[in-house]
């Protein structure tokens, strides 16, 4: 299938088309990941977007229900240099173009990827169109101009449904704003008992639960178009050990008044530089996020800045000074390392730790 990439400043780019024969639009991002496309694709942070990844060699090891991050495909397309139709391994179930055909998806192949990149470094991130159907550059252009910007893309990812999942150790409400299945995983291995709610439940139906502990999760888009959501965290943390990460990072800022916003184009990969300033020590993160938080928008709040990106110095990480309130931009459960930043997961049962010895004195 011939297929064409048209982006909202004009550039036009030719390729061959894989996965679902079809259009679609979406904000074009780009990931430096070397491995782990399955759990890109699936990553629901990805919601609403056409997803340009740098590395060239896409598929070769095929993809398998295991590795899902997610039941669905979230994210609107994939932009590869070459897509491998012939994966080996021994987990491979099936072809990453066959998953992505059957989950509705539409793929672009043959794409100088890292000259896309580059664009999108200079310009910043932008919609574009994935066309394999035969469609001109100018139906393209409208299909641009008529695609909705509004969208609450928490609302679309979030579970619909509170659920459990039994465990004999902490009790943890995970707040879904899009959750990795790897966040359960982490909680999981910890023996954590777990509830999953939606992004809108109220305090009053998450005190009812009991928990010992809040999970703030990742999830896709602006923080700030999620406003109940902030004004339900500011009751969360004063009553309960709080642990934020990605998009649950951002929304724990907004709650102590600080201040977030939209960067150029974001940090996308498994290889940034983060360093921790309490533990005098580098770490190489995964991540995917569009927005960050203002630094100087909480330095004069109860919060102290615990974490910088060696790339940017943007804030990576903050922690309350009185509360056992702490949270990350990074994705510690995105196996960077692959247990590098595991310890902020066994900082989070700490915290419920120190709660549960202080009512006991």
């Amino acid at each position: 299938m011939n297929a064409i990439l048209y982006l909202e400043d004009g550039t036009v780019f030719r390729g061959k088309g894989f996965g679902k024969k079809g259009t679609t639009v979406g904000e074009l991002v780009f990931n430096t990941s070397m491995t782990g496309y399955q759990e890109i694709v699936t990553d629901p942070s990805y919601a609403g977007q056409i997803i340009n990844m740098t590395y060239p060699l896409i598929g070769n090891y095929g993809v398998n229900k295991k590795e899902n991050e997610s039941k669905k495909i979230y994210a609107r397309g994939l932009i590869v240099k070459s897509i491998c139709e012939n994966p080996s391994n021994y987990m491979n179930e099936e072809t990453l173009s066959s998953m992505l055909e059957r989950m509705n998806i539409v793929g672009i192949s043959g794409l100088d990827t890292r000259s896309i990149t580059k664009l999108i470094r200079n310009s910043g991130t932008m919609k574009c169109v994935i066309t394999n159907e035969d469609k001109t550059v100018a139906e393209l252009e409208e299909y641009i101009k008529k695609s909705d910007s509004k969208i609450n893309f928490v609302e679309e990812v979030s579970t619909k449904e509170i659920y459990h999942i039994e465990g004999k150790g902490h009790k943890v409400v995970l707040m879904d704003f899009g959750a990795k299945a790897n966040i359960i995983e982490n909680l999981k291995n910890r023996d954590c008992d777990i509830t999953v709610v939606p992004y809108n439940t109220s305090f009053e139906k998450i005190m009812e639960i009991n928990p010992e502990g809040v999970m703030l999760s990742n999830g896709p888009g602006d923080p700030k178009d999620v406003p109940e959501t902030v004004e339900t965290v500011k009751k969360i943390v004063k009553a309960k050990p709080t642990f934020g990460i990605c998009l649950g990072h951002q929304i724990l800022c907004l709650t102590f008044g600080g201040d977030t916003y939209k960067m150029k184009f974001g940090h996308r990969g498994g290889n940034h530089g983060v360093y921790d300033i309490e533990r005098d020590k580098a770490y190489i993160t995964s991540q995917n996020h569009g927005y960050a938080v203002r630094e100087e928008s909480i330095k004069d709040k109860e919060l102290i800045v615990t974490h910088i990106n060696l790339n940017d110095n943007t804030v990576e990480g903050i922690r309350h000074k009185v509360l056992p309130v702490f949270s990350v931009q990074f994705h510690p459960e995105g196996s960077p390392g692959p247990i590098d930043s595991a310890y902020l997961f066994d900082k989070f049962i700490d915290s419920m730790n120190n709660v549960v010895e202080k009512k006991a004195i």
